[in-house]
């Protein structure tokens, strides 16, 4: 599949860390979350994403326009235990897919899918999963993602009852 005209694909650098966290709080943002919440998380989730760049648990993925980043993905490298569906200990998960509004409607999320699983391919990968909004759950299960049985628990949601969650 082949970028349309004008468009490169990169690698992210540590210092686009600033770049990825903008595109991860539009993203966000364009979800409906709670804007106090998204700013309270912000400083906090830049430092993460540069140590994590830094690092190397995290890889990403920009796609320019003119010079500009218009879009992204990134991918968190996971150590967990094998399991019946693989005997490695490293997965991927899926993070920080945003295209720009202007620039949507060109196939140019699932370039940077693209991008992320070829990725996950040469590492020898076998599980990759992702967490998806409302609009981006078709591209995503036309790309063979099904929904797993994951849950989730704020715990400053939990009532404790004498000394019972």
């Amino acid at each position: 599949m082949t970028l349309p005209t004008g468009y490169t694909l990169r690698r992210a650098l540590p210092a686009d860390a600033a770049l990825i966290q903008a595109q991860r709080d539009a993203m966000f943002t364009d979800m409906g979350a709670e804007q106090a919440g998204l700013g309270r998380a912000h400083s906090g989730s830049l430092v993460w994403h540069r140590r994590m760049l830094e690092s190397g648990s995290y890889t990403g993925f920009l796609l320019e326009y003119a010079g500009e980043v218009v879009a992204g993905a990134g991918l968190l490298w996971q150590d967990l235990p094998p399991n019946p569906d693989t005997t490695l200990s490293q997965r991927a998960y899926v993070m920080n897919v945003y295209v720009q509004p202007q620039h949507r409607g060109k196939a140019l999320a699932r370039h940077l899918m693209d991008a992320v699983l070829d990725e996950c391919k040469a590492r020898g990968i076998r599980i990759v999963t992702l967490t998806a909004s409302d609009a981006g759950r078709p591209t995503y299960e036309r790309m063979g993602f099904r929904p797993q049985a994951e849950l989730k628990l704020l715990l400053e949601d939990v009532q404790v009852q004498e000394g019972k969650p």
